[in-house]
């Protein structure tokens, strides 16, 4: 039984956008880049709060991991929330939810609160990114994704470039707890304006959820997250992870009982979709194409995750520079990122996926191999940062169009729901692997008679490169990419045979 269904979208009918459709947008981009700033303002503030509260490194890291543990938990259900409730009633639930969670930081007066108050921020930063996505795939005709996404990309690569930097800003000048009172009112100001202007875009219905799964992906993905990140030390503690002798037991173990619990997640969902009763309906990869750029997005994530996590302690520890510095030293190059967007959607839009994906995956590689040599100039380094995003530029547009591009309208939310799952896995995934990396080269050189910091700077000159040879790789999975129909077909196994029939017309 349905509940009452909004209209249906009536932009893919043409090949105009609607006042109103523009309108719903553009709000979200907005509320998308207030929520996704949050994940990185945090970053260079931890010192401050450790000694405010007087909590030690290895406590403060869980309002990094906690955050990021909470978004892997949530955001597989997202794609039942946007089946089962209108746009208006799930952007309410995520700007709610976000906004208390940053009330609750901004008052926190010990640590438990405002652990408490990042898991809540995380929960209403799950849900945005997807419903954003789908609701673009939802409203913008096909000649017109391109251009769109490429508004996301900005979203996606400027508010984690600018949290840094604009954290650093602020420390120089309050305490802590101003990074959540200034980023409060411009969450509800978006709130507000979401419920005055935003309307429902797309049919609910009256879909129960099945608990089993819901325990099954929290289960799985919340313990897979924390086990790779534990794995390596956290990121923070990098540096005393050098000096390991292994990954903790707990790690492990909690990565074998993810890892579990994800087969019978998978198992589960593959039961109830047959009678289109799954949490994370599978059947998305019944497309070859959404396949194919999933695991580009894999490997592509883990490169890039890893490096962004090792650049700023290498800075750090290495070249002994202060946190605004590193944050205003990475600055141009997601600057530069989210301004070459737009254009790289345009040209989407005419050429298709792979003209873009293979020379933008070339240029990321060069970029890390820049980083790889760990030169003490800080110009190369802010150099190779740049080649890196710039290059980051043209594949997150044609990434994203074309994975969801290929499902049928029905597997929107789905799909958008595993490209963000996919994101928070491989990226911590690409951290706790080169975190580990450098950790174990850089004892290793300790134990030659080196010291600490040339252990780090071989280990982090390593590491890098292992994160090179795997963009390599995502260049030679980016000619597997072709351009997406049109419009999906219903089927989604359709699909992944018309694919496989489809000419040298249809490919990008």
């Amino acid at each position: 039984m349905q509940t009452s269904p909004a209209p249906a979208p009536q932009a893919l009918a043409s090949d105009t956008i609607s006042p109103r459709d523009r309108s719903v947008i553009a709000l979200l981009l907005i509320s998308a880049f207030v929520v996704i700033l949050n994940e990185t303002v945090l970053s260079v503030a931890l010192p401050p709060i450790m000694d405010d509260l007087g909590i030690t490194e290895t406590t403060a890291q869980w309002l990094t991991t906690g955050f990021m543990l909470t978004m892997a938990v949530v955001i597989p259900i997202t794609g039942f929330l946007m089946g089962r409730f209108s746009t208006r009633q799930v952007f309410t639930l995520a700007m709610t939810t976000f906004s208390v969670g940053t009330l609750i930081c901004a008052i926190s007066p010990t640590f438990l609160p405002l652990l408490l108050g990042r898991i809540v921020q995380a929960s209403g930063t799950a849900i945005m990114m997807p419903l954003l996505m789908t609701t673009v795939m939802n409203l913008v005709p096909a000649s017109q994704r391109g251009r769109t996404m490429g508004n996301i990309s900005i979203v996606i690569a400027v508010a984690p470039a600018v949290g840094p930097t604009i954290s650093g800003l602020i420390l120089s000048l309050a305490p802590w707890r101003f990074l959540f009172i200034a980023v409060l009112p411009i969450a509800l100001i978006a709130l507000l304006l979401g419920l005055r202007r935003i309307e429902n875009v797309q049919e609910s219905t009256a879909t129960r959820v099945d608990p089993l799964s819901v325990v099954l992906s929290a289960i799985g993905f919340g313990p897979l997250v924390y086990g790779l990140t534990g794995i390596s030390g956290g990121g923070h503690g990098a540096t005393e992870a050098a000096t390991a002798g292994g990954p903790p037991v707990a790690a492990i173990v909690a990565l074998v009982i993810g890892v579990v619990s994800l087969l019978l997640f998978v198992l589960r969902q593959r039961s109830l979709q047959q009678a289109d009763r799954a949490l994370l309906d599978l059947r998305t990869f019944a497309s070859r194409n959404f396949t194919v750029a999933i695991a580009l997005m894999v490997v592509m994530m883990g490169a890039m995750f890893g490096t962004i996590v090792l650049l700023p302690i290498f800075l750090q520890r290495v070249q002994e520079l202060n946190t605004l510095t590193v944050g205003l030293m990475l600055l141009p190059g997601g600057l530069l990122q989210g301004l070459a967007a737009p254009f790289v959607g345009r040209l989407f839009d005419k050429v298709g996926p792979r003209p873009l994906l293979i020379p933008g995956l070339a240029a990321v590689t060069v970029g890390i191999l820049v980083l790889s040599r760990v030169p003490e100039q800080i110009w190369m380094i802010v150099a190779g940062h740049i080649i890196m995003s710039v290059g980051l530029a043209f594949v997150f547009t044609p990434l994203f169009t074309t994975a969801l591009g290929s499902l049928p309208r029905h597997l929107y939310p789905h799909g958008s729901a595993i490209v963000g799952t996919v994101q928070q896995v491989a990226g911590a995934a690409g951290a706790a692997l080169m975190v580990s990396v450098m950790a174990r080269i850089s004892a290793g050189t300790i134990s030659d008679g080196g010291t600490a910091l040339e252990g780090i700077s071989a280990g982090t000159s390593f590491a890098f490169t292992i994160s090179a040879v795997l963009a390599v790789i995502t260049v030679v999975i980016a000619f597997f990419v072709r351009r997406a129909p049109e419009e999906a077909p219903a089927s989604p196994a359709a699909h992944a045979e018309d694919v496989e029939l489809a000419g040298p017309a249809d490919q990008g």
